[in-house]
């Protein structure tokens, strides 16, 4: 197991979902056509509607012609999909985590536990990253050196 070392500096705001959604319409004109979720989300349509399919989207309203209506709220599930799928979390995962939303409160601790089993998955796959890193940072040094000196052999 390899320990990740955290670098100690000022103390950085990080914007969470729910802090910074930046919704296109944030005046409470919060209805949109899966085309305009699509653009600004860069899923596709497609995709839309097969996380609606599976469950991993909530409900989705519809208009009285029976096209899906998105709301800012829908636009923030999104964006932390968007997060879990960064992490690497299995889709069957993020469609239990979605159900357990959708049963309440006493799912907290599922919840809890789900998202704390993928902050270590992160954690390891930050620290695997740093390993390669310092790999590629000796590979870049070695080619910085032999660009200076005359002919050097090997990898």
């Amino acid at each position: 197991m390899t320990v990740v070392q955290v670098a100690k500096s000022e103390s950085v705001p990080v914007a969470t979902c729910e802090e910074d959604p930046g919704h296109p319409r944030p005046d409470g004109q919060d209805q949109y056509t899966i085309s305009e979720v699509a653009d600004f989300t860069g899923l596709s349509a497609y995709t839309l509607r097969w996380y609606e399919r599976i469950g991993l989207m909530p409900h989705v309203d519809r208009s009285h012609t029976g096209q899906r209506r998105f709301s800012n709220r829908d636009l923030d599930w999104l964006a932390f999909v968007g997060k879990l799928r960064l992490t690497g979390m299995p889709v069957a995962d993020m469609v239990a985590y979605a159900e357990m939303v959708r049963a309440g409160d006493a799912t907290f601790g599922d919840r809890r536990a789900l998202l704390e089993s993928t902050r270590l998955d992160v954690l390891q796959r930050i620290a695997e990253l740093q390993d390669t890193l310092v790999v590629l940072d000796g590979k870049i040094a070695t080619y910085a050196g032999a660009a200076r000196a005359p002919e050097r052999t090997g990898t």
